[in-house]
């Protein structure tokens, strides 16, 4: 490496004497060119041994949190997917739900007019029982009141039977006239 820098700077010795012209005017002298290899490999030295192994922990953490973050993610899509399929199951149970209340509802109503109209039709043959037994008690009072006008008429008849002298034809026609006003009563 010594060797190396003898040559480096015996070449710069040898340029130094002469007039820079051309190509000799881009590049820089030999001794800068020292200088800045030597401090090029001093900061890739120092870059290689200490910022290396820092910037590699900071990668390397940089992609388990990334890693982290695609789990973290994959988890949460998983968590989202069984709350999707809760909520669906939720949603099929409400909606069974729903239709079992709905077909309690309707069974319920059919049970109620089933009862009202078993209600109506009792209070129907109820009242149709009464009016047959007003009706009878109608007719019962009717025969009683015929029977005791009966009884008035015949013992007006027989009244004036008695006051009149009877003879025969007399007799016969009180007897018609007694069947005819039976008869007219009666209807």
């Amino acid at each position: 490496m010594m060797r190396l820098f003898a040559t480096i700077a015996w070449a710069a010795e040898e340029t130094v004497e002469e007039a820079p012209s051309g190509i000799d005017l881009v590049l820089p002298e030999i001794n800068e060119l020292i200088a800045g290899v030597i401090a090029f490999a001093i900061v890739f030295l120092v870059v290689w041994i200490w910022a290396r192994p820092a910037i590699a922990r900071t990668l390397e953490a940089r992609q388990d949190a990334i890693t982290g973050q695609l789990a973290a993610a994959e988890g949460s899509k998983q968590e989202a997917e069984s709350l999707l399929a809760d909520y669906k199951a939720q949603l099929a149970k409400a909606r069974a739900e729903a239709n079992q209340i709905v077909e309690d509802a309707r069974r319920a109503a059919e049970a109620l007019r089933a009862e009202i109209t078993a209600r109506a039709e009792a209070e129907a043959a109820e009242i149709a029982r009464r009016a047959q037994e007003e009706t009878r008690a109608e007719r019962e009072r009717a025969t009683a009141a015929i029977r005791d006008e009966v009884a008035s008429l015949s013992l007006s008849v027989a009244q004036k039977a008695v006051a009149e002298s009877i003879d025969a034809k007399v007799h016969k026609a009180l007897v018609d006239k007694y069947i005819a006003e039976l008869g007219s009563l009666a209807n």
